[in-house]
């Protein structure tokens, strides 16, 4: 029977620990702190010649005294036992050897007969296959040492900050009286119990010769100080748990499971506890607006080396969420996706940087869903402007309308190719509102393509760790279209008085540096984000409620853009970062600002923007712009007396229209001219030469005659002409209002 054990021994192979605690630091060998396994236990392996040889005393002397002189079971100690419980009636002490216990730890049995059974057939296994040292340094690593810390080493770094291996006599007398019994004698919670059991493991430690009475009270009252468990992590919690349960691929090259400690990550702990404590300052500043959460990332462009992370305002705030990590959740990124937008219209000339978009009312059919009507924050329309101010004010139409005509495949194509790996649904299912942040993204992937925004396209990948390889991710990768139109975007993104209209000239977007810069709201206000870059560095931050619920009265430039204006001119306090590159082989040239036309002698505004040098022969043989029909509606809602020449247009009747007036509803059928805006000048109205009226309102009724005709309206050196034709139908309509192919009946 005895011999059994011999023919299934357990060695100690067969038991290593794998999943362990990890320690990890900061750039700089600053602790940053110890990560639990997977399992949530903090574990840390060491052997026995990394123990102070004071808690491998401690542990014997409090556990099993006789540990190296008996078997996996200590059958005089089991006789002891008995016979003292049989004389007080109840158990007065244990028999369990450390061998015994070992078993207990890795098969948790029954505390019955048969468990018992279970656990000496272990026992006596364990000893078939293990010497003795091999024994106790499996089981020191797996003391339970109080929560969910096990192993000495794990104890003496989250209690001490310190190895096991520099533990004193005091500080392993208090440990080894943990494991007897956690709950009861946590020195969180239960200190004098604590003190009590630690007296006893001295006083055992002297009666097995480890060391004498005097300096057991020596001992004894030495004044030991245990840190909280939370304080084995000292900063980027939410940077460690990540960083412990994410593939490789996706984490930067951390090291794995098993490395020696600790790791050195690329975190800057000062800049990591400087971001913490701004975003916890912004979160109070805003709590009356109903904000409670935010989350931050700071990456350095050249190396792409995450040097801060924060997830959340307090990690350990669980009645807060704090464990929430706002930097790998997926939340809808509002407009801070239309950069990437606009740079690749750009590269496949759907767009020039010239082209003027229309920021006009716009009206959608989706098949199988209400009319789709994008507005803006501001709920108001810019009309005719350049994609640098559609771009740099955040103008959801424009970006609509550019879309529509790259195609929504080709956008989310090139946003896979940028990183933006969630959004993994189809084409159809974002559908145009793609660019407004229909999506879900996280801000890791923001910022990870901000970052190829700021190195002119040529992808790197977030490192989150150094190593010996020092690998910085793949730099090889082919560059994302060309760098001009990167620098050109980066030119827009930075250009302050391009974003004055929406933000103003001096809002916390501007910096006393070059900064290019996006912010974005989703829907409902539910999120609120910033994300830009220096030449050195992207900073991403997101402010909101982890739980969805909507702010009030906060948007991007007031909700997430303070905290980014914090960080980026902590970031260059003692440097100012270069100046961006200007797009390469492209010209600045003059343009009037309304049209994006080489400028007349009528244009009130002229300002300089980039041409492709292709594109400067046709720059210089333009005709004169001319407002579509698309713009009437918001033209009629303008202030003419803000009006320069070309925006003077006539809105009805459209050029070309041809009109049926019906016998003897001659006198009731009139037609509206109507000019845009609201005149502060007198409006001539010309007909086939003849002035037929002079007014101050911008409407007239005329009744209809059959002809062709020619109207015209004038005011001081601004005129606008149109042609129509009447003629006279053969019946009268079965209905007012009825129309035959493209002509119309008008009605006063």
């Amino acid at each position: 029977m005895r011999l059994l054990p011999y023919f299934a021994p357990i060695h100690a192979a067969d038991i290593a620990q794998e999943q362990l605690a990890l320690e990890f630091s900061d750039r700089n060998g600053l602790p940053l702190g110890t990560i639990l396994t997977s399992d949530r236990e903090h574990t840390s392996v060491v052997p026995l010649n990394q123990v102070s040889p004071h808690f491998i005393h401690a542990i014997l002397a409090a556990e099993d005294g006789d540990f190296y002189h008996h078997g996996a079971l200590d059958l005089k100690a089991a006789a002891r036992a008995l016979k003292d419980s049989i004389q007080a009636k109840r158990i007065v002490s244990g028999a369990s050897t450390i061998t015994m216990q070992l078993a207990r730890m890795l098969d948790s049995a029954p505390r019955n007969l048969s468990g018992k059974v279970r656990e000496i057939w272990l026992s006596w296994r364990l000893a078939a296959g293990m010497n003795k040292d091999e024994i106790l340094s499996a089981y020191i690593n797996r003391l339970p040492m109080g929560g969910n810390i096990y192993g000495v080493e794990a104890a003496a770094r989250t209690y001490f900050s310190i190895p096991a291996s520099d533990l004193n006599l005091a500080q392993a007398s208090l440990l080894a009286a943990i494991p007897n019994n956690p709950t009861y004698f946590d020195p969180l919670q239960h200190w004098e119990r604590l003190k009590q059991r630690q007296k006893y493991v001295l006083n055992r430690m002297a009666k097995d010769g480890y060391i004498t009475k005097p300096i057991v009270e020596c001992a004894y009252a030495e004044k030991v100080s245990f840190q909280s468990r939370q304080r084995g992590i000292v900063a980027a919690p939410h940077f460690l748990f990540w960083l412990t349960s994410t593939p490789p691929r996706k984490r930067g090259g951390v090291a794995k499971p098993g490395w020696a400690s600790p790791i050195r990550t690329t975190i800057d702990r000062p800049l990591q506890q400087f971001v913490e404590a701004q975003l916890q300052q912004v979160l109070s500043s805003l709590a009356a607006n109903n904000v409670h959460h935010a989350a931050a990332l700071v990456v350095d462009n050249h190396t792409g080396e995450v040097l801060a992370y924060v997830g959340s305002p307090d990690y350990f705030n669980e009645a807060k969420l704090g464990r929430n990590d706002g930097v790998q959740a997926l939340r809808q990124p509002g407009s801070t996706l239309k950069p990437f937008l606009y740079e690749m219209a750009l590269e496949k000339g759907v767009i020039r940087p010239n082209t003027i978009l229309a920021d006009v009312p716009t009206n959608y059919a989706i098949p199988g869903a209400k009319l789709y009507s994008p507005t803006d924050y501001t709920k108001s329309f810019l009309g005719p402007v350049r994609v640098r101010i559609a771009l740099a004010n955040s103008l959801n139409i424009p970006a609509v309308r550019v879309l529509e005509k790259l195609g929504v495949q080709t956008f989310l194509a090139r946003l896979r190719e940028l990183g933006f790996e969630n959004l993994n649904q189809s084409a159809e299912y974002y559908g145009l509102g793609l660019t407004l942040g229909s999506g879900e993204v996280s801000l890791w992937e923001l910022a990870r393509a901000y970052v190829i925004m700021a190195r002119q396209g040529q992808p790197i990948q977030l490192v989150t760790a150094l190593n010996d390889q020092k690998g910085h991710g793949d730099i090889s990768s082919p560059r994302v279209s060309s760098p001009s139109t990167w620098q050109l975007i980066t030119d827009m993104l930075s250009d302050n008085h391009a974003r004055a209209t929406a933000f103003g000239v001096d809002s916390v977007l501007n910096l006393p540096f070059p900064a290019a810069v996006k912010t974005g709201t989703s829907s409902n206000f539910r999120d609120t984000w910033t994300v830009g870059f220096t030449t050195d560095y992207t900073v991403a931050t997101w402010v909101g409620n982890f739980d969805g619920d909507p702010m009030r009265q906060v948007s991007g430039v007031t909700g997430a853009a303070p905290l980014w204006n914090r960080i980026m001119l902590h970031l260059h306090e003692h440097k100012e970062p270069a100046t961006f590159s200007l797009p390469e082989g492209m010209v600045q040239l003059p343009i009037c600002a309304f049209s994006g036309l080489k400028p007349t002698q009528d244009c009130a505004s002229v300002v300089q923007e980039y041409f492709y040098p292709k594109d400067i022969s046709v720059y210089a043989n333009q005709d004169n712009f001319d407002l579509s029909s698309e713009y009437d509606e918001w033209l009629a809602r303008q202030n003419q007396s803000s009006f320069t020449s070309d925006r003077f247009k006539i809105l009805s009747p459209h050029n070309g229209d041809f009109f049926l007036l019906y016998p003897g509803e001659e006198v009731q059928q009139k037609l509206e001219f109507k000019l845009a805006g609201i005149s502060t000048q007198p409006v001539e109205w010309w007909l086939n030469g003849k002035k037929i009226a002079t007014q101050s309102t911008n409407s007239l009724f005329w009744q209809l005659h059959p002809g062709k005709w020619t109207l015209e309206a004038r005011s001081r050196e601004m005129s606008d002409k149109v042609t129509f034709q009447v003629e006279l139908a053969s019946k009268k309509p079965t209905r007012r209002g009825f129309s035959i192919g493209n002509s119309k009946v008008g009605n006063n």
